[in-house]
């Protein structure tokens, strides 16, 4: 597989303040990038799902994951498969076999968003600072995602485990963490 040096991480420069804001929380909230996340787009009727090698989530709002796949369902037949960093070829490859011949869209949007990750025990108050979906337990939980609005930015999170995965159009990548960094400060005592 070649890979492009040329591309950008558009939050290269931020990751100094980024690993601070662990520091200045007592650890209450971290913000890891994830550069060059694999991002697939993948479009198709949900009855062929059977025929990929990994599970689509067929619920609403919901999200399957391994060790290193997920696949976030965003619409009865739009789902965005990620992967490891610069593996977009080989999931659009690996899709493109397991669907020859059906009506599909495979696409490489993996220059389209960057990726963080929020953990830590604040990270719901942070981003309720910003967000309006219900980020209380009850209602957001491990294996969820949504479409969303952060600060009037349309964003993606996909609630993991241990930690939030926020998903942010490139362009406006730098301004999602000014923003975090904003709710995290308006939050401090």
């Amino acid at each position: 597989m070649t890979v492009d040096r040329t591309v950008r991480d558009a939050l290269a420069a931020r990751g100094g303040v980024l690993a601070d804001v662990s520091v200045l929380t007592g650890g209450r909230v971290a913000v890891e990038p994830q550069p060059f996340l694999a991002q697939v787009s993948l479009r198709l009727d949900a009855a062929l799902a059977e025929r990929l090698p990994f599970v689509l989530p067929l619920e609403p709002n919901t999200a399957w994951e391994d060790s290193s796949r997920a696949a976030l369902w965003l619409g009865p037949d739009e789902w965005l498969v990620l992967g490891p960093p610069h593996a977009a070829p080989e999931i659009v490859a690996e899709l493109g076999r397991a669907l020859e011949g059906e009506h599909r869209s495979i696409v490489d949007v993996s220059a389209t968003r960057m990726a963080i990750e929020l953990a830590g025990p604040d990270r719901f108050e942070l981003l309720a600072s910003g967000c309006g979906l219900d980020l209380h337990p009850r209602s957001w939980h491990a294996g969820m995602c949504a479409q969303t609005l952060f600060a009037r930015t349309q964003v993606i999170l996909h609630e993991r485990d241990d930690a939030t995965r926020v998903l942010v159009r490139s362009s406006f990548a730098g301004y999602l963490v000014d923003r975090l960094l904003a709710g995290r400060e308006s939050g401090r005592d």
